[in-house]
């Protein structure tokens, strides 16, 4: 690091993996980091080294079923083809589909009857589809589902994309809020306090609500409301239950939080609210994985030098800045050098060390302002993933900082 900024300390990714107390590693940050990515190149190497492990993303992209060898992903962990190089250890991938996990929660939960009453009911096919929240809380209900049976010792969590930075933790406290509010007391009331008396409370204290929310919902979506509430009721205590025993395992030292950026403004500024925000909720923080980092072969050659280099190569009164071909309405770089290739190419190092050097700066302003969140970098690679190869090599980056 230039200019006197403390480096980093390194964040030892092997190690995190090959810890057998840690159980649990959730990824997280904004949208576009390589978030799904670097939680599929984990789970790969750490199965590879002899974890059993399962990767839960919520990224529908086909890409990463194909990255895994699978044809596609679904709810139910599918098992990767590994090697047999690997260390005895197993790997499997799944897929959230919150619908359907919402679904196993009433079955699971519910006598066949009233089961099948919710799952009959407009609102609830509503509610588990589309409401705000609703993934990020099954995500929380599936980690705790995948984390009671012992056929994995390692679970690797891709966090939903979200605008708000960490949803994925606030979600069931949201759910529960949504649960225990007064809208829902209203509509609980006809089951509570029988047909009359709810009539008579209506007219005296919430007519007036009530009315207004006819007008919004209409009648009938009112009714689905008020039925899929009733048959819902006994199932509140068991929501809260779960994501409070969830959450708290979030605080465990066996889980460990990776936060993924890129060297860019918006996504270091998303990932500093992160680290700032898992500090105040308490939940262990391993590190951050900064993820397509460019690096240079020829990094001892700045970008000053360079681009005198290309200056050097060009008659008098030309310029390397402007000089490629057709640039500015000017003649073909070939025309104006004998050497055009050479300048082209000082040009675009040129280029890549000033960039080098910007991601640089902003990686040395996240440490100053979280100087004990340990670092690993990913270089960035020449295409997208899309094999267990490619996973393969983005571990190994991991591991070789």
């Amino acid at each position: 690091m230039s200019g006197g900024t403390k480096a980093a300390p390194r964040l030892d990714t092997d190690r995190l993996l090959d810890d057998p107390r840690t159980r649990i590693i959730v990824c997280c940050g904004s949208g576009g980091v390589g978030k799904t990515t670097t939680a599929a190149a984990l789970g790969l190497r750490a199965a590879e080294r002899g974890r059993h492990v399962v990767v839960l993303t919520v990224d529908p992209a086909r890409r990463l079923a194909q990255s895994m060898d699978l044809s596609s992903l679904d709810n139910t962990p599918r098992p990767v083809p590994l090697p047999d190089a690997t260390e005895g250890g197993t790997l499997d991938a799944m897929m959230l589909d919150m619908k359907r996990t919402f679904d196993e929660i009433v079955e699971a939960h519910a006598d066949p009857d009233r089961a099948g009453q919710i799952l009959a009911n407009p609102f609830y096919q509503s509610l588990s589809s589309s409401f705000a929240g609703t993934q990020e809380y099954m995500a929380m209900e599936k980690l705790g589902q995948l984390r009671r049976p012992e056929q994995w010792d390692l679970i690797v969590v891709d966090t939903p994309p979200s605008r708000s930075a960490l949803d994925f933790l606030d979600a069931p406290q949201r759910l529960s809020r949504f649960l225990d509010g007064r809208l829902i007391k209203l509509l609980t009331a006809p089951t509570r306090a029988g047909g009359r008396a709810y009539l008579k409370v209506v007219n005296v204290s919430f007519g007036v609500l009530t009315g207004i929310i006819t007008k919004v919902l209409g009648a009938q979506v009112l009714r689905d409301v008020q039925t899929f509430v009733s048959a819902f009721d006994t199932m509140f205590g068991g929501f809260r239950e779960r994501a409070e025993e969830t959450y708290r395992l979030l605080q465990t030292p066996g889980t460990a939080f990776l936060v993924v950026a890129t060297p860019e403004p918006d996504a270091l500024r998303e990932a500093s609210y992160f680290v700032e925000r898992l500090s105040e909720d308490r939940m262990p923080l391993a590190g951050l994985i900064l993820n397509r980092v460019h690096r240079s072969p020829a990094a001892r050659l700045s970008a000053a030098r360079s681009m005198a280099a290309a200056e050097a190569l060009l008659p008098a009164g030309a310029s390397a800045d402007n000089s490629h071909s057709g640039a500015n309405g000017g003649p073909p770089l070939a025309e104006v050098t004998k050497y055009p290739l050479a300048v082209a190419a000082l040009r675009l190092h040129a280029e890549r060390m000033q960039l080098i050097a910007a991601e640089r700066r902003l990686s040395q302003r996240f440490t100053a302002a979280h100087p004990a969140v340990p670092v690993a970098r990913v270089i960035a690679q020449p295409e997208d993933v899309h094999d267990l190869a490619g996973l393969r090599v983005i571990g190994e980056s991991l591991s070789d900082n």
